[in-house]
């Protein structure tokens, strides 16, 4: 192995749709993790809208069950790996948001999950799904080999 190989470790990248695949597989659990109090329980969604009131959403009855369905989308989305790049678009709107408007109140760790959730929507709104997903099915030649 010459240095600039073991520098660089290009052999890694054969593992590369399969790490986007867990990644997408993780980051989508956990939205859809997140919201589903919310879907299943009336109560919990109406706590979800006094909670956005407080911090000054507009609309908050309309805002709440948007912004549960918008993270529950994205997270089958990314699952699937379907309509990949729009979902990480919304995904990363629907984070900025909460920093903008909640997350910022605690500072840069209390910022953090969001931010991150951020990023993955843009990592994946510009790089796509990935081999392993339903958006190659759909259109193999516009997305590339990414």
């Amino acid at each position: 192995m010459r240095i600039v190989e073991l520098l660089t470790l290009p052999f890694l990248s054969r593992g590369s749709d399969a790490a986007l695949l867990l990644m997408r597989l993780m980051v989508g659990s956990f939205l859809i993790f997140g919201v589903w109090d919310n879907i299943a329980s009336a109560e919990r969604m109406a706590e979800f809208e006094l909670f956005l009131g407080k911090f000054g959403f507009p609309a908050p009855v309309l805002m709440a069950p948007l912004s549960v369905w918008a993270q529950f989308a994205c997270g089958l989305a990314f699952i699937l790996g379907f309509a990949t790049r729009w979902a990480g678009l919304v995904c990363a709107f629907n984070f900025l948001v909460a920093i903008a408007m909640v997350d910022h109140h605690q500072g840069i760790r209390g910022s953090f999950p969001s931010a991150c959730l951020v990023v993955i929507g843009l990592y994946l709104a510009t790089h796509g799904p990935g081999r392993l997903a339903l958006d190659r099915l759909i259109a193999p030649r516009t997305l590339g080999t990414r």
